[in-house]
């Protein structure tokens, strides 16, 4: 599908630069059709994490790092022929990033071994060449960050191990995307909270739903956007921008795109200030929707799941979250619906989640509840 707005316009507009780029780097290579001219590769994201900013609880990404190496290990969804993707999203000053491998090889930029990453802005490599990835595989990619950096923007966890310097860390600093080109099924982005992100899975066991939901998809290129503690409304100085702020950078800059699927709600309900006017959810959500089909996107909305036992459900919050999810149902916000409420919650106590699938806070769904959620999206949705 192909988008037709602005933002869509100016993201092919640099992918056929970045191509032009790769093209003339040392060890690339260009596929072209047996007639002669060259044919664009069509790239899609198979790893991806949101960026916020540090605060001053996060050590290592607020005071940066000088001569220092970040090592990634990714768990991909779609496979074949790879870039990688840096952002500094909340930089105030320009970062050199380089060497960087993955699985060992060199990786370059325009044909050089370093590059520089803009405050604000998003770098590509070129194509690693003698890399093709399998569909479902794990990515190691070292990044070696000479510094000093200054802060980091960064991806506070996860759940999943990664090293700076040899030290455990479950963050990613810089590394925002692995794109391949060997997706052959749904190009899919979720845009979610703390569920999305993983919370309620073991660490390094990729349980997460988003991951569940790729392994049911063959072929398929699915990008985690999840930011535990985030908002579809509001802004949050550790959680991050609200899903509206954040929604241009971190969906609509990727590439191939065709379906984005929008989990955010609860924070909104219980988190202070709580969100308590059902109409404001579903004018947040209408306008997600807008700017994602003037990209050519299709929308999938998912329902707010149950949360009793949480520590701050309330009757009245749960009141709100029933109406929001009625009117989401009805089919008029969203090209189409993932039923998450009724996935998740106990037929017998509607405002909880089932027992099988609580991870013991009453909010976050255990693997089992993350497989079900993976189970609640049609993948007819998706194409």
């Amino acid at each position: 599908m192909t988008g037709s707005g602005p933002a869509r316009r100016g993201v092919l507009t640099a992918a056929a630069g970045l191509a032009a780029v790769a093209a003339t780097a040392p060890g690339a290579r260009a596929a072209g059709p047996a007639g002669g001219g060259a044919a664009r590769p069509r790239w899609a994201t198979s790893w991806a994490t949101a960026q916020t900013a540090p605060t001053a609880a996060d050590t290592v990404a607020s005071a940066g790092l000088t001569d220092g190496t970040f090592t990634a290990h990714v768990r991909l969804s779609a496979g074949g022929t790879v870039r990688l993707r840096y952002g500094h999203a909340f930089g105030t000053a320009p970062v050199l990033v380089g060497p960087v491998t993955a699985d060992g090889l060199p990786v370059t930029f325009g044909g050089r071994r370093q590059a520089w990453l803009a405050a604000g802005a998003s770098l590509t490599s070129d194509p690693v060449a003698g890399l093709r990835v399998a569909e479902r595989a794990r990515l190691t990619v070292e990044t070696r960050l000479p510094g000093p950096t200054g802060p980091l923007s960064f991806h506070r966890n996860t759940h999943a191990s990664h090293s700076v310097d040899g030290e455990r860390t479950t963050s990613v600093f810089l590394l925002t995307g692995v794109e391949v080109t060997g997706a052959r099924g749904p190009v899919v982005a979720v845009l979610g909270d703390s569920i999305t992100e993983g919370v309620g899975t073991p660490d390094d066991a990729d349980l997460r739903w988003p991951d569940q939901l790729a392994s049911r998809l063959p072929g398929a290129a699915v990008a985690n956007l999840g930011i535990s503690g985030n908002r579809l409304l509001l802004d949050d100085a550790r959680f991050g921008p609200g899903g509206q702020a954040r929604f241009d950078r971190d969906v609509l800059s990727l590439p191939g795109l065709r379906t984005v699927l929008v989990h955010l709600g609860v924070n909104d309900l219980q988190q202070p200030p709580s969100q308590t006017d059902p109409a404001l959810l579903l004018a947040g959500y209408r306008q997600l929707v807008v700017r994602a089909r003037n990209a050519g996107l299709r929308v999938i909305g998912a329902t707010i799941a149950p949360f009793e036992g949480w520590t701050r459900w309330t009757p009245e919050l749960d009141a709100v979250r029933r109406q929001v999810n009625a009117a989401v149902r009805t089919g008029h916000v969203f090209d189409a619906v993932a039923d998450f409420d009724a996935a998740l919650r106990d037929p017998g106590h509607p405002s909880r989640l089932l027992p099988a699938y609580d991870s013991g806070d009453g909010l976050h769904p255990a693997p089992a509840g993350h497989a079900a959620l993976a189970a609640a999206v049609d993948h007819r949705h998706l194409l």
